[in-house]
């Protein structure tokens, strides 16, 4: 019987639209699942969203729609996307479906008559954006560490989970399984942690300050806490507890996340497991962040990366490809589109794709198109094989796949690869070519060279699915083999004798930089001009009534609380306004002061944040943050504009 393969991604917040961390977490998954079935193991792959909390309430009111429709269309944006980056998940779970709903309140109902939930006042520091209460050690300067926003200091009455009473179970369960949190660093992270006394954890809200959740089971008056919620997803998609999923792939599960939701992966989700009776997950896999520019992708610093528009542009193999090969796993990774360019360009048109045409070429030309078979003597007495490299390629790449380090199972593929390009230039076919007598090792040679290629074919299967049909089809094999399970594709001499080589087509062309970027910058216009449509007509006397004038910001204050937000004090000569402009992600208080600047002066007052606001600083807003409107000449405050 195959060993069971059971691997999941987070299940997604529906605050905001899918980007490049969800969906590099995403094909991690995919292609870990595709490897475990390509080594012919049983897999189920699960993803889903995550659609109740604080945090979906407040993104549905800016949008003006209602929680659940909402959600809905969210949560569609997640589901359609993974099909065009080539995601194929077992189960797409949405944590707002009876079955899961369900669950959620019998596992609650059976921790809570065991004595393990208990009702308590409590006063401490709320993030909304983590969507728990913060403990006062975890502030830094009084701020949220992963926000760094002012936690609200609420005080109420809520349902608590004895998490303190499983403290030492968890620490010796972390030092007693060694790779259970996996890479190392994260598991010391997690022990370091537990060094001090484990806190309760609050699991409810109560209705009158949040409706939209799953009312607790034992008192209707409270929604679920939303890890409480969300985390038992991992075992309600399977069935939990009579399931026949859940009796084949629980606990043989392999989650994997980011390494901003270690500790509700880490502590809360265990000892929730262990409260409830649930046997432990086998392995916790945690990977780095992306960066862009250094930075850290975050929507409001406005540098998030649009898959899916990457994938057009570039192919969805490619992308997969780039976002595989270029993070090691654990660690940190740097995006740049330049250096995806550069990786499409060296590893996949010059390497795999320049060696791919030149084999089929040569035996096209050499061999009438036909597989040769393999002729063992030869190579053994010859030397001319690849057959103890290619298994030592497997080795590692299997190796590689099992603690989820796709980027080193990759790069022993290009090894294997390089090696390829080396055997052809050594024994140089087209020189055995010209005489009948070398026509035997010439056969070797080719018959070597393209069973490389098959193996290496069904070894990028999991991250270039699409790549690997392809080389399959023209190799004259049937594609299905790749996921046919019992490893049989990963076995040397697969390549049956008399196969029908088709004429090579380009598995990839290479990417002109040069021309991308100015495709880029028209395109980046079209889109603003888009959604900047010229509005309707004024009449010149409508204008006259805007009363602009020239300004001098005399002092400038970041708002308490206000993520966007700064307060101007600003001259206009006749009087001092002030104004609260939405500018603080481009201009740091600072750099606003002394500085001249477009005022509508007879805009009516407005009170934002508690601030009445007497004017309008203008500004040029687009994707790339504001830029204020500033006279080229000096004009004193108060100057019209006109």
């Amino acid at each position: 019987m195959s060993q069971a393969f059971y691997c999941t991604t987070p299940i997604y917040y529906v605050n905001a639209k899918p980007h490049l961390g969800h969906a590099y977490t995403t094909i991690l998954v995919d292609v870990a699942s595709r490897a475990a079935k390509a080594a012919g193991k049983e897999t189920f792959f699960l993803t889903g969203t995550d659609e109740h909390g604080d945090k979906v309430v407040e993104a549905a009111r800016k949008n003006n729609m209602e929680p659940k429709a909402y959600v809905d269309y969210i949560s569609g944006l997640f589901s359609d996307l993974w099909p065009r980056l080539s995601i194929k998940p077992d189960r797409f779970i949405r944590t707002t479906e009876d079955d899961h709903i369900k669950v959620v309140r019998q596992i609650l109902a059976k921790i809570y008559e065991a004595g393990d939930i208990y009702f308590a006042s409590y006063t401490g520091h709320y993030c909304l954006g983590c969507e728990r209460f913060v403990l006062e050690r975890e502030l830094v300067d009084g701020l949220c560490p992963d926000h760094g926003t002012k936690p609200e200091v609420i005080s109420e009455s809520n349902y608590f989970f004895r998490m303190s009473k499983y403290q030492t179970w968890l620490i010796d369960h972390i030092r007693a399984n060694p790779d259970f949190i996996r890479p190392k660093r994260y598991a010391n992270e997690v022990l370091s942690f537990l060094r001090e006394p484990l806190e309760d954890l609050c699991i409810s809200r109560p209705k009158s300050r949040l409706k939209w959740g799953i009312s607790l089971p034992f008192d209707e008056n409270f929604v679920t806490y939303v890890w409480f919620d969300a985390l038992l997803n991992y075992v309600s998609a399977l069935g939990y507890p009579d399931g026949a999923n859940y009796k084949k792939f629980w606990p043989a599960v392999q989650h994997v996340v980011a390494k901003d939701i270690l500790k509700p992966h880490g502590i809360y989700w265990p000892i929730m497991q262990k409260a409830a009776g649930i046997a432990p997950y086998q392995h916790l896999n945690v990977h780095g962040y992306w960066n862009v520019d250094k930075t850290k992708m975050s929507k409001s610093l406005g540098n998030v990366v649009d898959p899916l528009a990457l994938a057009e542009r570039y192919g969805v193999d490619a992308f997969r490809y780039f976002l595989m090969r270029e993070m090691v796993f654990g660690l940190d990774s740097s995006f740049s589109e330049q250096a995806m360019v550069a990786r499409i360009n060296a590893d996949l048109a010059n390497d795999l794709g320049n060696l791919f045409s030149r084999v089929l070429t040569m035996a096209g030309k050499f061999l009438a198109s036909a597989a040769p078979a393999r002729n063992s003597a030869l190579e053994k007495e010859s030397g001319l094989t690849l057959e103890n490299a290619a298994n030592t390629m497997v080795e590692q790449y299997l190796e590689a796949c099992q603690s989820f380090a796709f980027a080193n199972a990759l790069k022993a593929v290009w090894d294997f690869i390089g090696l390829m390009n080396r055997f052809v230039d050594t024994n140089a076919p087209w020189v055995l070519a010209k005489d009948q007598k070398d026509k035997p090792k010439l056969e070797t040679v080719l018959y070597n060279l393209l069973e490389g290629l098959r193996l290496v074919a069904a070894l990028i299967w999991p991250v270039m699915p699409d790549t690997a049909e392809k080389m399959t089809v023209q190799l004259g094999m049937d594609p299905r083999m790749l996921s046919v399970g019992k490893g049989a594709a990963l076995a040397w001499g697969g390549l049956p004798a008399g196969a029908t080589l088709a004429e090579p087509q380009a598995l990839f062309p290479r990417v002109d930089w040069e021309a991308i970027e100015p495709e880029k910058e028209a395109k980046k216009m079209e889109s603003a001009e888009q959604k900047n449509p010229a509005k309707e007509q004024i009449s010149f006397d409508d204008f006259k009534k805007l009363d602009l004038r020239v300004g001098l910001v005399t002092d400038a204050q970041a708002i308490p609380k206000a993520k966007k937000l700064l307060l101007l004090t600003v001259d206009i000569g006749s009087e001092t306004r002030t104004v609260v402009a939405g500018i603080s992600l481009s201009y740091k208080p600072e750099e606003l002061v002394g500085k001249k600047v477009v005022l509508l002066a007879n805009l009516a007052p407005a009170k934002i944040m508690g601030i009445t606001s007497q004017g309008m600083v203008l500004a040029a807003v687009d994707e790339d943050g504001a830029r204020v409107l500033t006279p080229q000449k000096d004009a004193p405050p108060g100057t019209p504009v006109q």
